[in-house]
């Protein structure tokens, strides 16, 4: 059992490091990720490795192609489209479902992340607001009694992550969000269970907005560089 166990923590972790990459530009989209090479420089060999990036395919971060392996998956409109209509629908019924059983204990969690996601802010650190981004939604969700449900939105989180680090590579885009966390907290405090509902699918689908228009203009500006104009 031993060995087994140890085998799946290794893959584990490769899967955290390479989605980090992903996520923070190291391996930018189209980018050919070899089982070899990275099973060189994980000091592993290529089993874990080729087991990480089925994972890693699975949520949508990297492409499983013949004859060239893995390929770091492009930016995509459907993918938002995708994933943002899914979130709209599952998390505010997570939401539902949490926010009445509610403690002091689990609003002093929720301020202790948005605490930490206002130092995020200021010191510019986007990656880090990207996992602070993940906590403070399911900690909105605790409550929930829908491990499915939960298990899917973690994955939608995930692979949100690396949509919303462009969104918010301006500070008024982060301000913005820091306001609306906020102000979710505000709603669920005061029980007005309905309205933090509605909100937080309001600010999913602003998220979702803004995304739309950031990368659809890098696309237009993408084809303008290729097609020579």
């Amino acid at each position: 059992m031993k060995g087994p166990l140890k085998h799946r923590t290794l893959s584990a972790a490769i899967v955290d490091q390479l989605r980090q990459s992903i996520l923070d530009g190291t391996y930018p989209a189209g980018s050919q990720l070899r089982q070899d090479a990275l099973g060189d420089a994980y000091g592993v060999s290529r089993i874990p490795v080729r087991e990480a990036l089925f994972q890693l395919e699975a949520e949508g971060l990297v492409r499983i192609v013949p004859q060239k392996g893995a390929i770091v998956s492009e930016l995509s409109l459907d993918e938002i489209n995708d994933v943002f209509d899914l979130r709209g629908i599952m998390e505010p019924r997570l939401l539902a479902q949490s926010a009445p059983h509610f403690t002091e204990e689990d609003f002093a969690g929720l301020d202790d992340i948005q605490r930490h996601f206002e130092k995020a802010i200021k010191a510019g650190n986007i990656s880090e607001w990207g996992q602070l981004n993940a906590d403070f939604h399911m900690a909105l969700y605790v409550h929930a009694r829908r491990p499915r449900t939960k298990a899917i939105v973690i994955a939608l989180l995930q692979t949100s992550d690396r949509y919303t680090r462009l969104q918010l590579s301006n500070t008024k885009a982060m301000g913005k969000a820091e306001k609306e966390h906020a102000h979710l907290i505000a709603l669920c405090r005061a029980q007005q269970i309905d309205e933090a509902c509605r909100f937080l699918q309001q600010h999913i689908e602003a998220v979702r907005t803004d995304l739309l228009q950031v990368v659809g203009a890098g696309s237009i500006a993408k084809t303008r560089i290729v097609s020579g104009e």
